[in-house]
């Protein structure tokens, strides 16, 4: 967090996942059967089912649907949550769950001011949960230097997955022509500028 809390002193917009926010109400709905966490799950409920509709829309579009619909109901929310919060005691598990919305509101709502944002971070977090999954088996990597390599080697697969490469296929042909590219050519080789090597070609050098 503190590295977080850096990027943001520098000038860095921070921009909130809602996601999070749920994820707090929801496990309080859930420990507790809370009325106050029901109510707002369903206004978070609404919000979702808007952004479910201008999936597949544009910027532009995506923004002015949010300005319509999503903003009127996000206003309705923080208002409605203040107020909630102010009826409950400090430290209660109800405080923490509003809190920790209330606290980060305006970058939990910076989605709704551009369309290109998105309304959480569940993608990103797709991506990287095998290698948070396993994280606990990498601590023991035999050297710093292993561990470096082996980050180097998971970066390189997930980035060629990024590009829409299989990574077996991408790697295989990076390893094959390695030896024979120019030093001054290898960036070529990175995933977002790869090109797969001709049969022909491959012949060739074969």
């Amino acid at each position: 967090m503190t590295s977080y809390k850096a990027l943001f002193a520098n000038g860095v917009t921070e921009v909130g996942c809602l996601a999070h926010a749920l994820r707090k109400l929801f496990d309080l709905h859930a420990a507790n059967q809370s009325q106050i966490a029901a109510a707002a799950l369903q206004q978070f409920a609404q919000i979702y089912e808007i952004e479910r509709e201008v999936k597949e829309f544009n910027a532009e579009q995506r923004l002015a649907i949010r300005q319509d619909k999503t903003r009127p109901i996000l206003d309705a929310l923080h208002a409605w949550m203040a107020l909630q919060r102010r009826k409950v005691p400090d430290g209660s598990a109800t405080a923490k769950a509003l809190d920790y919305s209330l606290k980060r509101w305006a970058a939990l709502v910076r989605f709704a001011g551009d369309g290109q944002l998105p309304v959480d971070n569940n993608w990103i977090e797709n991506q990287i949960r095998p290698i948070a999954i396993g994280r606990n088996n990498w601590l023991f990597a035999g050297s710093l230097r292993a561990g470096q390599r082996a980050a180097a080697v998971m970066s390189l697969i997930q980035s060629a997955r990024m590009n829409g490469h299989d990574p077996y296929a991408y790697l295989r042909d990076v390893m094959t022509r390695l030896p024979l590219q120019r030093a001054s050519q290898i960036g070529e080789l990175l995933p977002h500028r790869w090109q797969s090597t001709p049969p022909e070609a491959a012949t060739l050098a074969a």
